[in-house]
């Protein structure tokens, strides 16, 4: 069980990604997740928050995305308070992985 959140690289995430069992959540607005995310990840609001944490196993390993990666170590520092195992903060978040691999859209 991990004190810390880690990062992860874009690499390393679309690598944890493909098991199946690695979950991404998106912290960014509204209107920026409709326009493009990183496909199968969740949009993870205060709305949402309570129904994320129901719905989700604790030792789902999970790995949070905002804009540049900044915000998103708050959050998954939040999450491992919360009990998660697993977490970490996508570097350089959804801009660099828009940068180097497929988005999907909402809008």
């Amino acid at each position: 069980m991990m004190e810390q959140f880690a990062h992860i690289s874009v690499l390393e995430a679309k690598e944890k990604l493909a098991d199946g069992q690695t979950k991404v959540v998106d912290i960014r607005d509204e209107r920026s997740f409709e326009l493009g995310h990183i496909p199968q990840s969740m949009h993870l609001t205060n709305g949402s928050l309570h129904s994320f944490m129901a719905e989700t196993d604790f030792e789902t390993p999970v790995i949070v995305c905002c804009y540049h990666g900044n915000s998103s170590q708050q959050a998954a520092q939040f999450l491992i308070h919360q009990g998660f195992h697993e977490v970490y903060s996508l570097d350089g978040g959804f801009e660099a992985w828009r940068l180097a691999q497929p988005i999907a859209h909402s809008a």
